[in-house]
């Protein structure tokens, strides 16, 4: 099987590692054109995935040309804002074989996810074809090798079955799902958590305000994705709840480290300024807000992490006025 990956940050590579592992021939669409010369000469992404021995299956280029032709499976791991920018290259001669989305977001601009730009992109036809992948797995845990679950998201259950196949190994299970929307949702509302989170342990705030952040957090997203159409239930499994826990209590989560670092009084810019990967939750953030206030979704977290990262709001100030509001109901909204 030849298998295209788009997107060479540390979550492309360890998938692409993942497939190689198997014995597959893994072309790597890389941006970076130092890069790409670097993981084929010296077998390592040291940017991104340092210190990872990768396979001499994986062959790294900068074309999208040479990803997208001849393959049997292509893999989008493009950080979601830039998705439409790097596939409309190539959007009108890709072949007509799965296409798995890995990334995990909301375009700011037109406040969709992955699935529907590609949809902006390709057509209609594309939902024929479509899969996401998603759940709680660190790229350097996948790519050590240590035992992972996800799952996979398809419109089809047979294409769902078929790709999660490809990926299965004995330290990679993939179970199946047909709530896109949910599965996409999960995968990009909690990079926004796990920046609150990051506050909450930079701040010293302790593991009982973790926990109530992670469950409060849970409720916002389950809110949101239900209107917009998800299950409630998905948001329980390994792309709601199980990548939430992950991202707000690993220390290999970005957007955690992100929100770590405000809570310990750094500012949100120059943290930005000074990463070399993508913190999801960022961008989310914005996409969320514009949602919430949109659709009419009460998501009081999201909205102070919003302002905490936009409007240099005081994390303090936000934590009182969370703490501080009107008691309700814990389960207020399903209640209506």
């Amino acid at each position: 099987m030849r298998i295209g990956v788009v997107g060479g940050g540390s979550w492309g590579t360890a998938l692409a590692q993942l497939l190689a592992g198997k014995g597959f021939s893994v072309k790597l669409w890389v941006f970076e054109s130092h890069l790409v010369d670097e993981i084929n000469t010296k077998r390592e992404n040291i940017l991104y995935l340092p210190g990872v021995p990768l396979s001499s299956r994986i062959e790294a280029t900068n074309r999208m040309e040479e990803v997208s032709e001849g393959v049997d499976i292509l893999i989008n791991v493009v950080p979601t804002q830039h998705i439409r920018s790097v596939w409309a290259r190539v959007a009108d001669r890709v072949p007509k074989v799965p296409l798995v989305s890995a990334s995990k977001g909301i375009e700011v601009s037109t406040l969709k996810t992955a699935d529907r730009i590609f949809e902006d992109l390709m057509g209609e036809e594309v939902r024929q074809r479509w899969a996401c992948l998603s759940g709680p797995s660190f790229a350097k845990e996948v790519a050590q090798g240590l035992p992972t679950a996800v799952t996979i998201a398809a419109w089809d259950d047979r294409l769902a079955q078929d790709v999660a196949q490809v990926f299965m190994t004995s330290r990679f299970r993939v179970y199946t799902h047909d709530d896109v929307v949910g599965v996409e949702l999960g995968g990009a509302l909690k990079n926004v958590i796990a920046i609150a989170a990051g506050i909450c342990e930079g701040m010293g705030l302790g593991h009982n305000a973790r926990a109530a952040l992670i469950t409060r957090g849970l409720a916002e997203m389950s809110r949101l994705g239900v209107v917009m159409g998800a299950r409630p239930l998905t948001f329980l499994g390994l792309s709601g709840m199980g990548d939430l826990v992950l991202t707000c209590t690993g220390d290999l989560s970005r957007n955690k480290t992100v929100g770590f670092r405000i809570g310990k009084g750094e500012k949100p810019q120059n943290i930005m300024k000074g990463m070399s990967m993508v913190a999801e939750g960022v961008p989310t953030a914005a996409a969320v807000v514009s949602l919430a206030d949109k659709l009419g979704v009460e998501m009081p977290i999201s909205i102070e992490v919003y302002r905490i990262l936009y409007e240099d709001k005081d994390p303090a100030e936000a934590l009182g006025g969370l703490m501080e509001r009107a008691p309700r109901p814990e389960f207020y909204w399903i209640q209506k």
